[in-house]
């Protein structure tokens, strides 16, 4: 497995890739490092679809609106470059701020609906970040296919748009949530949570999947002592943002097949 952290090094790589290689596909897995269950089935997926396989760690500072957030983010790069390695990825991408952004974050794309809803609405700039992010991550390693998990639904549907509205391509490949035992949605700051709070947070999966109206829902929620910056539904879906004691957990679910 090789670890390359510059542009011009994975450049290298990626033009030393044999035509046959490219055909039968390169996929892509971007992330945040703090790897855990979820990330592995993006990886694995993406292992058994394509014949190379390249995960990108980097964690980006333009889709953070808070400052303390950045940096209480968990930073496990060994454990990271070791899963990654047992899994069989070809290639981890590791960039600094400065190969992401030359330009000092000069240059963004902006999305101006859907963005500004749900997790954008008390985020300014959030999703604008993500987007660039994401739009100079797949320039670079220029995937056929590219993997997100649909915890972050909001973040998946604002892609796939991007990719179509600037004729990117490159198919975006949407992967089921991972949970716990306990229902509560896999992600990288559940390592935030002490043990008694991630028990409490299984509320969470287990309210917004009831048939209880939105109101009955919140107060569920909130009775654990937990703060509900939104509960929505919206297109088929049910989304949320829960303050748990100071860690920001989201989750969605489909609500169409109830």
């Amino acid at each position: 497995m090789k670890v390359l952290n510059t542009y011009s090094d994975f450049n290298l790589w990626r033009k030393g890739l044999s035509e046959q290689a490219i055909s039968k596909g390169v996929g892509f897995v971007p992330t945040m490092g703090a790897l855990h269950l979820g990330h592995a089935s993006l990886l694995t997926k993406s292992l058994n679809e394509n014949s190379v396989t390249v995960l990108s760690i980097y964690v980006n500072p333009t889709q953070f609106n808070n400052l303390e957030d950045l940096k209480k983010y968990p930073i496990t790069l060994a454990e990271d470059l070791e899963l990654a390695k047992n899994l069989g990825v070809d290639v981890v991408f590791v960039p600094t701020y400065e190969e992401i952004y030359p330009d000092n974050y000069k240059f963004k794309v902006i999305e101006n609906d859907f963005s500004l809803s749900l997790c954008g609405a008390n985020r300014p700039g959030h999703f604008n970040g993500v987007l660039t992010v994401v739009m100079k991550l797949l320039n670079i390693i220029q995937p056929q296919r590219a993997y997100f998990g649909e915890k972050d639904f909001q973040q998946l549907m604002l892609i796939k748009s991007m990719v179509q509205a600037f004729f990117m391509q490159v198919e975006i490949v949407a992967c089921p949530t991972m949970r716990e035992k306990n229902g509560l949605a896999r992600s990288s700051r559940n390592t935030r949570l002490s043990e008694v709070d991630k028990e409490k947070a299984a509320i969470i999966y287990k309210a917004i999947v009831s048939n209880q109206p939105i109101e009955k829902i919140r107060k569920c929620i909130e009775d654990e002592g937990f703060s509900v910056e939104y509960l929505v539904d919206f297109l088929g879906r049910r989304y949320i943002a829960v303050d748990v004691h100071g860690v920001r957990l989201i989750d969605n679910v489909n609500i169409t097949k109830k």
